[in-house]
């Protein structure tokens, strides 16, 4: 599998990969796979009458991990993919996902990924995507990521989902549907400069007793960028659910939050949180005492809220 420096860097943002993974891998590069491992557990095929892959994941697979990163470098392209998860009970592995794009030209990039996970009975599984951007070109880098996720009865999803630079239009969508002791952790981390746009749309419905879910999200807006933050969690059960959203606002950037809750039954005990404000000046100067300068101080403080 033969890929270029800009290709390499790339896989390095979103999937912190300097060679290819140990164990079941696929790698999608400007619309078309670029490479494909299977394991005796974890089975990968492409989609027949569609765009993507479904993976099979064995019951009682553990310790093992997926990566399917999604590079792309040519200018214009737009790329839709659509995987499904099929995940056996009893299961504990990783999944690591995510998409770079370079675009050096005029023509807009894009790339929408939509992933369905359906979790069987007491499986546990993390799942990490990173979404990156660069390139000197005119066009925009533009993703727009849609997560689908159905959650057996004991079953756990971890997300930890992030943002970490240079698109400038994004529509992230989340929907999850919750069974009997089932568990949803996410965690959002996501950042805005210059005339970058983002919104994120979570809907939760909790619909077995004893089940939880536990969304938040980080975020920091520069410059004039826009931010739209919205999460909706529908208790229809005895459940615990919470949603909170943290932003750092700066120069003429713009933040709406919008947490939701709907409680269906009795038992359902649900809470929000919603928090936009400024760096405070006591933090700035007490790192710029330390020798940073103010610019060094608000990096250092937005890597720490970001972390």
């Amino acid at each position: 599998m033969e890929i270029n420096a800009i290709e390499k860097k790339l896989l390095k943002e979103i999937a912190e990969l300097d060679a290819l993974p140990v164990g079941a891998y696929n790698i999608r590069r400007d619309g078309a796979s670029l490479g494909r491992n299977t394991t005796a557990n974890i089975d990968i095929q492409p989609k027949e009458n569609n765009s993507g892959i479904d993976i099979y994941i064995k019951d009682g697979t553990v310790n093992e991990s997926l990566h399917i990163p999604v590079i792309m470098s040519r200018t214009g392209l737009k790329d839709t993919v659509y995987n499904d998860f099929h995940i056996g009970e009893n299961c504990d592995v990783v999944i690591v996902a995510g998409c770079g794009i370079h675009n050096s030209g005029c023509g807009d990039s894009a790339h929408d990924g939509i992933h369905t996970f359906y979790v069987g009975r007491n499986s546990k599984v993390k799942y990490v995507e990173k979404h990156y951007g660069e390139g000197s070109g005119t066009g925009k880098r533009l993703m727009n990521p849609e997560t689908v996720v159905y959650l057996e009865e004991g079953a756990r999803l971890e997300m930890e989902t992030s943002q970490i630079g240079g698109i400038d239009d994004t529509v992230r969508k989340t929907t999850a549907s919750l069974k009997e002791k089932s568990t949803l952790v996410v965690k959002e981390k996501i950042l805005t400069e210059g005339e970058q746009r983002a919104v994120t749309d979570f809907l939760v419905d909790m619909n077995g007793d004893g089940c939880s879910a536990n969304v938040v999200s980080r975020s920091v807006a520069k410059d004039n960028s826009k931010q739209d933050f919205l999460s909706r969690i529908n208790g229809n059960c005895a459940c615990s659910g919470h949603t909170e959203c943290d932003a750092i606002i700066m120069d003429n950037a713009c933040v709406l939050a919008t947490p939701q809750l709907q409680a269906n039954n009795i038992d359902a005990g649900l809470i929000h949180e919603a928090a936009i404000g400024k760096i405070a000046g006591e933090q700035l100067i007490k790192l710029m005492t330390l020798g940073l300068t103010e610019q060094e101080a608000e990096e250092q403080i937005i890597n720490g809220f970001l972390a």
